[in-house]
């Protein structure tokens, strides 16, 4: 396994990702837009999840493909981010027919950013769905990660969080691609150190090849999280996407989302809490045109979990400082 030639999630062919960042908000928007519509699937496995639209997405039911996907900060007033994504897709003739109508298919996860520092006097109504129509607009193949759309607000028990995303190229020929918004209630770095928990899966120091750290630290296998900082801990949760090529049915993207969720535990600890709403999103654009054999659906599992590994270190490293953080980034 290799990382794609841009290490993003837009190595998966029929993907663009567009991020509206509002810096006085500490908070933003991150859509995935589907060139064509993509079968898609989703996993929760956090505690206290924040969605819109994701029911549909059970293999059991009938809408099979989606438009877009999106990340939003903001809590549950991040879910107006979709009304702004689905108003874009609209107006592009985009959506799933019925009758004479197209409805346009764009589930929603949020994550918790409302305690960080940021201005949140929006007055009567949030800014998420604008945030949503200007990240739908801005979609492309090359996009900014750290303190960038859903990530601008993220935190960690130890750094600032932020977007991440790489991607993989498998010897069957197959691309994983991952995008995360981490802003977990844990820590993505092995104890007091700057070490990633997701070291043995880096590829050419994409998160600065420090390794892991060695004598591992005696108190490396002690819970680090927020609570231990603020007495609430609530301002969590890491959602992502997975995305392959492959050609999937719903239930198989289902399975690739499930393994993923692996990629998390590799990168965080502790993850999955009551109080994170760890979510990750499905998508098989199907542009290798090919089916994977059962050998090979099992390495793009496999590669599900790394890849998401490596994006969760990646959004943490990539942050950036501002003024007025609360909490220190890891590039410093």
């Amino acid at each position: 396994m290799k990382p794609g030639p841009n290490n993003r999630i837009t190595d998966v062919a029929g993907l663009k990702v567009g991020n509206a960042t509002d810096h006085a908000l500490r908070s933003g928007v991150t859509v995935v837009l589907c060139d064509e519509p993509a079968v898609a699937a989703v996993q929760v496995l956090g505690g206290a999840p924040g969605t819109r639209e994701t029911d549909l997405l059970e293999p059991h039911n009938t809408v099979q493909t989606v438009d877009a996907l999106v990340l939003s900060g903001g809590s549950a007033f991040g879910l107006d981010a979709a009304s702004g994504v689905q108003a874009g897709l609209r107006e592009a003739g985009r959506g799933f027919a019925v009758g004479p109508f197209r409805v346009p298919i764009a589930p929603a996860a949020i994550l918790f950013d409302l305690m960080n520092g940021g201005d949140k006097d929006w007055g009567r109504y949030p800014p998420y769905r604008e945030l949503g129509y200007a990240a739908l607009v801005r979609a492309a193949e090359d996009f900014e990660t750290g303190s960038a759309g859903a990530g601008t607000g993220a935190l960690t028990a130890t750094f600032k969080g932020g977007l991440g995303s790489a991607s993989t190229v498998l010897e069957a020929g197959f691309t994983v691609g991952a995008l995360v918004a981490v802003n977990a209630l844990g820590s993505a770095t092995v104890g007091d150190t700057r070490h990633f928990w997701a070291a043995p899966f880096e590829e050419a120091e994409e998160f600065g090849g420090l390794g892991l750290p060695f004598p591992f630290p005696a108190g490396a296998r002690i819970p680090r999280t927020k609570m231990s900082r603020r007495p609430t801990g609530t301002e969590n949760t890491t959602i992502a996407v997975i995305a392959t090529d492959a050609l999937l049915s719903k239930a198989e993207a289902k399975r690739l989302a499930i393994a993923a969720h692996d990629g998390f535990a590799r990168a965080l600890w502790p993850a999955h809490t009551p109080l994170d709403g760890d979510l990750v999103f499905a998508l098989a654009t199907g542009k290798s045109g090919r089916a994977p054999a059962p050998e090979d659906f099992i390495g793009l599992c496999a590669a599900a979990a790394s890849t998401m590994a490596r994006a969760i270190a990646g959004g943490v490293h990539d942050a950036t400082p501002m003024p007025g953080d609360v909490m220190p980034s890891w590039a410093r």
